[in-house]
């Protein structure tokens, strides 16, 4: 793969990102279901690390968290190595465990997900935000709505994946 077709590949990832990203600011934070919103770009990270394995993926990640650390309120930062650290997770079960499909997706993003709302809640608990079971009735029903936009997500991003160029030999 050249150069070009490097930086073209990961242009089209931001690029493609823009809508998720407005997706999640502008329209699912107006549809709240069970008084929460889903979070979409972790999902959009673990999806992309999915697809294309653990050093894009981290990469990937790392961007997405920033981008995370900068949208939502309280992450304190932790977004940037939570998704570099997930991304790199996921693509490397997608790519020595799991398949590259939903279902191999849909375990990641459950795993990872399962591991943002643990350290939410664990931090939340720490801090002295509220107690255990608020922070669950928040944590639990955020983490079902933000798998459930996976089938918006995970057909997107395949289909940028499919079109993007690819290393010689996969």
């Amino acid at each position: 793969m050249t150069r070009q077709d490097f930086i073209l590949k990961w242009l089209f990832y931001a690029l493609a990102l823009l809508p998720v990203w407005w997706l999640d600011l502008y329209v699912f934070n107006r549809l709240p279901v069970f008084g929460v919103s889903p979070r979409l770009l972790p999902v959009a990270a673990i999806t992309v690390a999915v697809l294309e394995g653990t050093v894009g993926g981290a990469g990937f990640g790392l961007a997405v968290g920033i981008l995370c650390d900068a949208v939502y309120y309280g992450t304190w930062g932790g977004m940037t190595l939570g998704l570099c650290l997930l991304g790199w997770g996921a693509g490397a079960a997608a790519k020595y465990v799991l398949r590259r499909n939903f279902g191999g997706c849909l375990l990641c993003a459950a795993a990872g997900l399962s591991l943002l709302a643990l350290f939410h809640v664990v931090s939340g608990l720490f801090t002295g935000l509220a107690p255990l079971y608020p922070l669950l009735q928040v944590a639990v029903p955020e983490l079902l709505y933000s798998l459930c936009t996976l089938c918006l997500l995970y057909p997107w991003f395949s289909w940028i994946y499919r079109r993007v160029p690819k290393p010689v030999g996969l």
